[in-house]
């Protein structure tokens, strides 16, 4: 069985209030082993980072602002969560 175990990292909890992923993690895994695939992505969010978020994470305006928009990233990470290795 096949599954991807992924983790985000967002600008705050509430999409409503305009809060964005700003980072995507990912491993495969194949019958609960990791493959050794993994998937890993900055995003810009077009919008600052709260300093209370950039505590929890790291990830400040000045880093995100030369990562790529979600738009960019998205096809990638589709194609990772797609793809079938057997």
């Amino acid at each position: 069985m096949r599954e991807i175990v992924f983790d985000t990292e967002t600008t705050g909890f509430e999409p409503d209030d305009g809060h964005r992923i700003v980072e995507i993690g990912c491993v495969e895994l194949v019958d609960h082993f990791p493959t050794g695939r993994t998937f890993q992505a900055y995003l810009n969010p077009e919008r600052p980072v709260p300093i209370e978020s950039q505590r929890v994470h790291g990830l400040s305006d000045e880093f995100l602002r030369t990562s790529l928009c979600s738009a960019l990233v998205a096809e990638e990470f589709l194609t990772f969560i797609a793809m079938r290795r057997w």
